[in-house]
């Protein structure tokens, strides 16, 4: 049989929330990862524990973009998908392009399930899905079968289901097997039956791709040519944690993370957790505000003080980041965006909390803000809200998102020791020629002295109500409540002397369009900025880590360029902000629907904006 070679690949698996969809795209994502390939996932699943079985709203899918070159975004249209239920296909077939990949599980097409969807008649056999190359297989079977040895019941065989899917994608894309084999047998070690049981059954789906004669071709997609170094697969909340953990390695101080559970933020409580051998103290909260106060008070004490959250939580935790900022102590806050408002759509992606973030206190409050651009990129943000916290004394907020946080790429693992050092710099000696210490004494930076807790001679006045400048003392002074007020700003705007300025992506150096991103709509307003200059259309791209203060030159950036688009994946958020600030006419491009702004959408658009045929 040929094997005929590919540059990339999207596969979407999809199934009941109860089939192991996320772990078999995780498994062959780490196949992947092995190879050498480039990839991004986005994983996609309900909130519920156990949604409707059989239903839509039950669907779990996992979406794998793996290619030989250099890529951005998990794509949109699936070349393959593998549906395992009735649900999963009406869910998903929609977005498989035309002539793709169609691998379904036949098992549970009965009249009862096919109704439960809206299916008026059988999609395998009366023609819908003819624009497709459907491979129609009884996957429960072929696990049923291959497990009858290990004496399971019925419904404990067929769960091995999706080892079968994952041994026949395995075979059709020339995936190594022993990758697999290895983490079942770690994963289930204690479990000696549904080891084995699930390695018969990966093995048994693995030899079916090889002897059937349903399929002719097998795929290969080559490593891609990435820079050297020690890779791995990492997602965007464990790269946070990582990224958490070398700040404050690099400050010398000790690691304090105070959070409550919530999706999709836990992750970084729990890959915290296990590092206690490096200094790591976690403390699962039971709320968000006693979370955020521990945190707080462990800032205090000369810790590194970090809390993580979503929306919800950052609403709870507002009045302890205004006490924060009124102290000015650091502490780094991290919001893993989801869709809201309230409890919306907790396993889905949104970026909607950009003006909370900016204005979601009371009072004069302002707050550097960052956004992470990608998986990997998590740990970077991390390490320079650290290094602002720190350096200018402040509460540092942090965003991320559901996508970020789920989905994974690979990672170039960085050399700890080459980081820029972070100083600390907490007093030990009184700071005045007549032997006081002022605890709001300034540097260049309007950086506050900052003294831990029981350092003898450094006694000194803490608290939430206003304080003097340089002394502390509590002061109702109108005049110095006024001082304070800009100082306090005016030290927050002072960050953008250490931020670069902006790099605008501009080829051709011709473009009338720019693209301006923030968050993770980086990976896709690269991935649609390729598509379009491929067609010989210019545009100009520019995205945004800092976004309290912005970069020096963003005004300047912004006044080059005839339009200025904005995507996100909220009403105009960023929008809003550039033309009140700016006074430019930043256009917004909106998209809230719990998922990645798509490319091939986007595409579209923009070739119409550049040609100058929409609408403004």
């Amino acid at each position: 049989m040929s094997t005929t070679p590919l540059d990339r690949v999207v596969i979407r698996f999809a199934g009941d929330s109860g089939d192991g969809m996320q772990l078999t795209g995780d498994r062959f994502t780490a196949d992947a990862a092995a190879i050498g390939n480039d990839f991004a996932t986005l994983p996609n699943f309900p909130a519920e524990i156990r949604a409707p079985q059989g239903t839509i709203a039950g669907v779990s899918s996992f979406q794998l973009h793996f290619a030989g070159d250099d890529i951005l975004t998990p794509g949109d249209r699936p070349d393959v998908l593998v549906a395992m239920n009735p649900a999963s296909l009406k869910a998903n077939i929609s977005d498989l392009r035309r002539d793709g990949l169609l691998i379904v599980d036949i098992h549970d097409f009965t009249k009862r399930n096919l109704a439960k969807v809206g299916y008026d008649s059988d999609p395998l056999t009366d023609g819908t899905l003819e624009d497709h190359e459907l491979h129609a297989v009884d996957l429960t079977g072929l696990s049923v079968a291959a497990v009858a040895e290990f004496g399971l019941g019925r419904k404990d065989a067929a769960r091995s289901k999706n080892m079968v899917a994952l041994g026949v994608l395995t075979w059709l894309y020339s995936r190594p097997l022993e990758a697999t084999i290895e983490f079942l047998e770690k994963k289930f070690a204690a479990q000696p039956a549904i080891r084995d049981a699930n390695r018969a059954a990966y093995l048994a789906g693995y030899h079916y791709g090889e002897t059937t004669e349903d399929f002719t071709v097998r795929y290969e997609v080559k490593p891609a040519p990435l820079a050297p170094g020690t890779y791995r697969q990492i997602t965007g909340n464990r790269a946070m944690a990582l990224g958490l953990m070398a700040g404050a390695a690099t400050a010398n101080l000790p690691l304090f993370l105070g959070a409550y559970p919530i999706t999709p933020a836990s992750d970084v409580l729990h890959e915290l957790s296990r590092h206690k051998n490096h200094g790591v103290l976690t403390f699962q909260a039971e709320d968000e505000i006693a979370a955020i106060g521990a945190a707080l008070g462990a800032s205090y004490a000369g810790h590194l003080g970090v809390t993580v959250t979503s929306g919800p939580g950052m609403a709870l935790k507002s009045e302890f980041i205004s006490l924060a900022l009124m102290l000015e102590q650091p502490l780094v806050i991290v919001d893993v965006q989801r869709a809201g408002p309230s409890t919306g759509m907790p396993t889905k992606t949104e970026q909607a909390d950009l003006l909370q973030s900016f204005f979601g206190r009371h009072g004069e409050a302002p707050a550097p803000i960052l956004a992470a651009r990608s998986a990997g990129d998590c740990f970077d943000v991390a390490v320079e809200a650290t290094r602002i916290a720190l350096t200018y004394r402040t509460p540092v907020i942090v965003l991320s998102d559901g996508y970020l946080a789920n989905g994974s790429e690979p990672w170039s693992v960085p050399d700890i020791a080459a980081l820029p050092a972070i100083d600390a710099n907490f007093a030990t000696a009184p700071n005045t020629p007549d032997g006081r210490f002022l605890p709001y004494l300034r540097d260049e930076n309007l950086a506050r002295s900052l003294a831990v807790p029981g350092t003898p001679g450094l006694e000194n006045r803490i608290g939430g109500i206003e304080k003097a400048d340089g002394t502390g003392n509590v002061s109702y002074d109108p005049a110095n409540h006024e001082h304070m007020v800009k100082l306090r700003q005016a030290k927050v705007d002072g960050i953008a002397r250490s931020i670069p300025d902006l790099v605008v992506d501009d080829p051709s150096g011709e473009a009338d369009v720019l693209v301006i991103g923030w968050g993770s709509t980086w990976g896709p307003i690269g991935a649609t900025a390729r598509r379009v200059r491929r067609q010989g259309r210019r545009v100009a791209t520019v995205h945004l880590r800092h976004l309290n203060p912005f970069p020096s030159n963003l005004g300047d950036v912004l006044r080059r360029y005839n339009r200025v688009i904005a995507p996100e994946m909220n009403l105009g958020q960023l929008a809003l902000l550039l033309r009140a600030k700016y006074l430019v006419d930043v256009e917004s491009y909106s998209r809230v629907r719990g998922l990645p702004i798509s490319p091939s959408e986007f595409e579209a658009d923009l070739t119409a904006i550049i040609d100058g045929k929409d609408t403004p």
